[in-house]
């Protein structure tokens, strides 16, 4: 096996590995501090919890069932890799949940500490899954679908589909437990947020490499995402270069780092957080 390969591999076993991590640490904050507590999450794990309460379903049964349909929307959109790493983190939170549900309870009663440290735990959990390639929960999929169709930002359209899922949990949890829910999600994602940098809106890639044809032509296949040129000239040599710029939503992050280190190791990438992209190119097709 050749070095780039085993490189190759090792690096997918390595994000494997801190998707699952990831997954058994949300599984954790979920079982042991929020769910005792009568503290729901935010999206399709929250919707799981209050269908678990209400049926007597295992919990881990209805996380990987909702998840189904936003794992194939990922797939469509995203790729493969995102799809098994997304499949790998959900399953490993479905299973986390099943055997930590009747683990002691390490906080009660204390509503300050309980979503503090909930969310902080649960946040801790999905940044890490994200920032390896893997989602734990599929409402952000949609929300990345729904901001092409509609004229909100993504992290708007988090808020608002949450807003539902929040409202759902104060049938089952009681209007303080959908406060707490609440309050316990937003540290979650500022967490998240430091955790896998620039997660929320989109990002500008400006990428310089000995390969601009191949790159753009590799992320247009991969992501399904147009780029431009922009003809350059270096300050020190007055050699010129083709610039590459490319705009990706937070989900296409790791993908978008993957390729260029296969293709160029060596380019030069800065990378650019932006809050929200409205018309021209940003649209992408399916990419399977």
């Amino acid at each position: 096996m050749t070095r780039p390969k085993r490189t190759k591999n090792f690096r997918r076993v390595s994000r494997a590995i801190a998707v699952i991590l990831g997954a058994f640490t949300t599984a954790y904050g979920l079982e042991a501090i929020l769910i005792p507590n009568n503290v729901s999450d935010g999206g399709v794990t929250g919707l799981s919890i209050v269908g678990s309460q209400l049926f007597g379903l295992p919990l881990g049964v209805l996380i990987a069932i909702l998840n189904i349909p936003f794992v194939f929307l990922g797939y469509k959109q995203i790729g493969k890799s995102f799809a098994f790493y997304s499949v790998l983190g959900i399953a490993s939170l479905a299973y986390g949940t099943s055997v930590m549900h009747h683990i002691p309870t390490i906080i009660e009663g204390d509503t300050l500490l309980v979503t503090v440290v909930g969310g902080i735990i649960i946040g801790f959990g999905m940044g890490l899954a994200l920032r390896n390639g893997g989602a734990l929960d599929g409402i952000d999929m949609l929300a990345v679908l729904l901001a092409r169709k509609l004229p909100f930002g993504t992290s708007d359209l988090i808020l608002f589909l949450n807003l539902f899922v929040f409202i759902v949990v104060s049938f089952v949890f009681g209007l303080q437990g959908a406060f707490m829910s609440g309050i316990a999600y937003f540290i979650a994602s500022k967490v998240i947020h430091t955790v896998e940098e620039g997660l929320s809106g989109s990002k500008t890639f400006k990428i310089i490499t000995s390969e601009p044809e191949l790159m753009v032509e590799t992320i247009r296949d991969r992501l399904g995402r147009s780029a431009t040129y922009n003809v350059i000239e270096g300050g020190y040599s007055s050699a010129t270069f083709k610039e590459i710029t490319c705009i990706i939503n937070r989900l296409e992050d790791s993908k978008m780092k993957e390729i260029i280190y296969e293709i160029d190791p060596q380019a030069f990438v800065a990378v650019y957080d932006v809050a929200e992209v409205k018309g021209g190119n940003f649209k992408k097709r399916d990419i399977h």
